[in-house]
């Protein structure tokens, strides 16, 4: 027996006649509890992924990544300013906004949430480590017509790293992503896995937003670099993220404080899910 089709429903987002532009970004880094490993990966990524985020207006693009231990291995300098605790952070959903629209969407999601708490299809064995919104500022690309940051979650890139970066005292946000774009990824990324870097800034989550996520401190002295690689982490490890950290400690512009590997997840599986715990 087949269920009855829904009945249609109404349209209410009609989007202007506008190309399709990041704007802004749900990033949201959680940990299962130990020994309900696959029931959350089944319930985020057959459920929640959908429900949560990408039916709602004005998302047009999302994925998940995982930092299997092997990953989390690499960590260095310690993530603990970002996750509380060094080991902490094994799964991350990443969601696009359009560009115009953050406002709006924030409000719905802060709603939909709020009706799959009360209707219980909210998975209780869960720690959300670190999840925040963010606001798009530029993209640097290894090639002359590489892959734009609006089609980078959907390229499925086998690496993605998650870097947080502060700007020193003294110096401002902007002089340090233009020290970013004109000394250190011209450095770093040729020849390398990177192909495409993201810079995003920290936005407020609303008052009203539900009461499991732990609020953040904001900073004007904070970026997020998210880097989309053609192979597993891994394998430029060395030669792009140790190196970066090293060129940005000596320019005295800034510091790294955070990175964090992750690898996509694969979809409709259990893959890694007994892979995420260092001991």
């Amino acid at each position: 027996m087949t269920d009855a089709p829904r009945k249609s429903r109404p349209i209410e987002v009609v989007a202007d006649a506008e190309p399709i532009k990041l704007g802004s970004i749900l990033f949201t880094v959680v940990d299962p509890h130990r020994g309900h490993e696959v029931d959350y990966n089944r319930w985020y990524e057959r459920d929640h992924f959908y429900s949560g985020v990408m039916i709602g207006p004005w998302t047009f693009a999302g994925n998940r990544y995982v930092a299997t231990k092997d990953l989390k291995a690499l960590r260095d300098p310690s993530t603990a300013e970002i996750t509380g605790e060094p080991e902490r952070g094994s799964y991350v959903g990443v969601y696009w906004v359009l560009d115009g629209f953050h406002d709006l969407w924030n409000k719905w999601s802060v709603r939909q949430v709020r009706q799959l708490h009360a209707k219980d299809r909210m998975f209780e064995h869960r720690d959300h480590v670190h999840t925040l919104l963010y606001h798009y500022e530029w993209e640097f690309s290894r090639d002359e017509d590489g892959v734009p940051i609006e089609l980078a979650l959907d390229h499925n890139y086998p690496g993605f790293v998650a870097v947080w970066i502060d700007a020193a005292e003294g110096v401002s946000r902007e002089e340090m992503w233009t020290h970013l774009q004109t000394d250190i990824l011209p450095q770093v990324l040729p020849g390398t896995s990177a192909g495409l870097v993201g810079a995003f800034t920290p936005l407020p989550l609303l008052i009203d937003a539900p009461g499991d996520v732990p609020r953040q401190e904001s900073t004007d002295q904070r970026t997020m670099l998210l880097y989309f690689l053609d192979d597993d982490p891994k394998t430029d490890w060395e030669r792009v993220f140790v190196r970066q950290r090293e060129l940005i400690a000596a320019a005295g512009k800034g510091a790294v404080i955070a990175e964090i590997p992750f690898k996509p997840t694969v979809k409709g599986t259990d893959t890694y899910t007994d892979e995420l715990w260092l001991d």
